[in-house]
C-alpha cells in the first residue's frame, strides 16, 4: 500500500449542519434535513460523522454493490472503531514512521513557494509556455470554516486565478464530489491553474521512483485516488467557465511527485487517468442513494457504538451490533480485506453462510447462479439431482455450463485420485516383492 498524504486526516465530511456564511459547491446537492437528521440518529447522538479521504472513495466506487458500506460511508460512521466492537478488527494501517516520512517530503516539495513542483510539472507535461518564475505563481489563500466553507473558498480562488490567465498553485484545496446523493469534501496535494485555464491535479507520494519507475501496485492507487479529485475538478470547471467566459479544462494526467531513488530529493512523472477516470465516474453512478437504502431499515436500527465516558469502548453487546449491521446487505470479496475496515466481519459472515463470494469475484462469475459452496458441491457430486437449488431457488440446471463445467472437474479429480491410489497399490505391491 502507498503511504498516503498524512494532511489528509483534514478530509471532512460534513451532514449535519452547513454555515450560513457557505455557499453549497457548484453542482452539489445539499442533503434534506430529514436525511440529514436520519444519518445523525443511525451514528447516534453526538457523535460527528467521520471523514472520509479520496482513498476509502476510490474503494467505495470499486464496489458499487456494496449498500453496507455505501450506508456507512454516507453515514460517516467509524468503519474502524464498529469493526473493533463487532470483534473482528482491521489489521492493516500506515506506521506514524510512514506517516511522518510522507508530511516531510511534501514539505520539502512545497517549500520556497512549490519553486521545485512547478518546475517538475513544466518538465513533466512539456508546457509550451516558459517555465513560471517564483514570483509569478499565485499561492491564494484557502482557509475557511468548515469543509463547506473552504469548498466554497476554493472554487472562487480557482475562479479568479483562471481569469486571471497566470500561473496559481492551491495547496491542499476542499472539493466537493457527490456520492450516492450526499455530499463528500475531499482535500487533493494540490492543484495548479495554467495560464490556458487548464487545471492539474498534483498527487504526492512517499514510495520512490528508481530509475525513472515507481511499484505499479502504489501507482495504480494513486491513479484512482487522483481520479476522484479531477473527477471532483469537472464540477467546479464547468462553474468557473460559465462565470469567467473562458474555456476550463482539467487535465486527465496527473502529476504524480516521489523521491527519487533512496534519495528524499523529489522526481515526478506524468500518469494517465482516463480508465480510472471512466471507471470512478461510472462506479459512483451506480451507487444506491443513501437515502434509499436508509429508508429500507427497520425502525429504530441504529450503529451507536454507546460510547464510555473515555470516549473510546463501546458498551454496546456486539450482539446488538451485528444484527444492526446485518440489516444492511454487504458484498463481500477478498479484495476488500485491502481496502475496509469491516472485511473481516463481512468474510466471517460469508464463510458462515457458504457464500461462493468468499472465493473472489472471478469465481463468483464463473459460478453463474450457484450462490453457496454447498449447491457447487451439490451440483458437483456424481449423480446429482436434475435441477440445483441455490439460497435464491432455482439456480441452474443439468445443462448449465457451470454445472457441466463441475460435473467434468469432477470428474478429472475422481480419475486423478483413483490413478495416484493405484499407482500407490503397485508400488506397494513392489515393495513386498523385494
Amino acid at each position: 500500500m502507498s503511504v498516503p498524504d498524512a494532511r489528509l486526516s483534514r478530509v471532512n465530511v460534513s451532514r449535519d449542519s452547513r454555515p450560513a456564511a457557505a455557499a453549497p459547491p457548484a453542482g452539489q446537492q445539499t442533503p434534506t434535513p430529514s436525511l440529514r437528521r436520519r444519518l445523525t440518529e443511525l451514528r447516534g447522538p453526538g457523535v460527528r460523522p467521520r471523514s472520509l479521504d479520496a482513498r476509502a472513495l476510490a474503494a467505495l466506487a470499486a464496489n458499487p454493490g456494496c449498500r453496507r458500506r455505501a450506508l456507512l460511508d454516507g453515514a460517516g460512521i467509524d468503519k474502524g472503531a464498529l469493526a473493533q466492537a463487532l470483534g473482528s478488527p482491521a489489521t492493516y494501517g500506515q506506521s506514524q514512521f510512514a506517516i511522518m516520512r510522507g508530511i516531510t517530503f511534501e514539505s520539502r516539495v512545497k517549500a520556497d513557494g512549490g519553486a521545485a513542483l512547478m518546475r517538475l510539472l513544466h518538465e513533466r507535461l512539456r508546457s509550451e509556455t516558459p517555465p513560471p518564475e517564483a514570483e509569478e505563481v499565485a499561492v491564494p489563500d484557502l482557509s475557511a470554516a468548515g469543509p463547506e466553507g473552504r469548498a466554497a473558498r476554493t472554487a472562487l480562488a480557482l475562479r479568479e486565478a483562471t481569469a486571471a490567465g497566470g500561473w496559481a498553485l492551491l495547496d491542499h484545496p476542499m472539493l466537493a464530489v457527490e456520492v450516492a446523493g450526499s455530499p463528500v469534501y475531499v482535500e487533493p496535494d494540490a492543484v495548479v491553474v495554467h495560464p490556458d485555464g487548464s487545471w492539474t491535479v498534483v498527487e504526492i507520494k512517499s514510495f520512490p521512483m528508481i530509475d525513472g519507475a515507481a511499484d505499479a501496485s502504489k501507482v495504480g492507487e494513486a491513479a484512482r485516488q487522483s481520479a476522484v479529485y479531477v473527477l471532483a475538478l469537472e464540477t467546479v470547471a464547468g462553474h468557473v467557465a460559465a462565470r469567467t467566459g473562458r474555456p476550463v479544462r482539467v487535465r486527465d494526467r496527473v502529476l504524480l511527485v516521489c523521491p527519487k531513488d533512496f534519495s528524499n530529493l523529489p522526481t515526478a512523472a506524468a500518469v494517465d487517468v482516463r480508465k480510472q477516470l471512466a471507471t470512478t465516474r461510472r462506479q459512483l453512478t451506480r451507487l444506491t442513494r443513501v437515502e434509499e437504502i436508509a429508508a429500507a431499515l427497520p425502525p429504530g436500527t441504529t450503529f451507536d457504538l454507546r460510547l464510555a465516558e473515555d470516549g473510546r469502548t463501546a458498551t454496546r453487546p456486539a450482539e446488538e451490533l451485528s444484527e444492526a449491521v446485518e440489516t444492511v446487505d454487504a458484498a463481500y470479496s477478498p479484495e476488500c480485506l485491502a481496502s475496509c475496515e469491516l472485511a473481516f466481519h463481512c468474510r466471517k459472515r460469508s464463510r458462515q453462510q457458504g457464500a461462493v463470494e468468499a472465493l473472489g469475484r472471478g469465481v463468483r462469475g464463473e459460478l453463474g447462479g450457484l450462490r453457496t459452496i454447498e449447491a457447487v458441491l451439490e451440483a458437483a457430486a456424481p449423480g446429482a439431482a436434475e435441477h440445483t437449488e441455490s439460497s435464491d431457488g432455482p439456480a441452474a440446471g443439468p445443462d448449465d455450463p457451470a454445472v457441466l463445467a463441475l460435473r467434468r472437474a469432477a470428474a478429472l479429480r475422481a480419475e486423478a485420485l483413483a490413478a495416484a491410489a493405484e499407482a500407490a497399490a503397485f508400488r506397494a505391491e513392489v515393495r513386498a516383492c523385494h
